[in-house]
């Protein structure tokens, strides 16, 4: 019994190590790409639109809509885009390093968690004040033409 128990386990773990594997990151988030693992065009192409579509994908805001010293929290698309100093944008992950909340507010230089008060500067997503120990993961956009877009 114990043997088959060990088999079981052992099988337990190729499979576990199986799902990792195929869980993992290279760099391509949606794991797509050809056979070679080369990115196809349509691989590159931000969510949403065609790879003939507008350069940076997605128009999330218009500059003006974002507060200068402060941000705006796009939920569906998981991104926080801040505005540290007038004419400058940047973009983080709104996904909590700490346990994965969707961060709810910007305010008082800082993008704020509402699950365990995690809090994350708009300059560069450091934490300001914990239980995250990682900062926001830094995300794509360009600004054009007064447009906010992802990617």
């Amino acid at each position: 019994m114990n043997a088959r128990r060990r088999t079981v386990l052992t099988a337990g773990a190729a499979g576990a190590a199986a799902l990792v594997t195929g869980c993992g990151s290279s760099g391509d988030e949606s794991g797509a790409g050809d056979a070679s693992g080369t990115p196809t065009a349509s691989d590159t192409a931000s969510p949403g639109t065609s790879p003939d579509a507008s350069p940076g994908g997605e128009e999330l805001a218009a500059t003006s809509d974002i507060p200068v010293g402060g941000g705006t929290i796009f939920k569906e698309q998981q991104v926080v885009v801040t505005q540290p100093e007038e004419g400058e944008f940047k973009a983080f992950s709104a996904v909590c390093t700490h346990a994965q909340c969707l961060v709810s507010t910007v305010s008082d230089g800082t993008i704020n968690c509402p699950c365990h008060g995690s809090k994350f500067s708009i300059t560069d997503a450091a934490v300001e004040a914990g239980p995250a120990t990682r900062p926001l993961p830094a995300e794509q956009i360009t600004v054009s033409g007064g447009a906010i877009r992802l990617g």
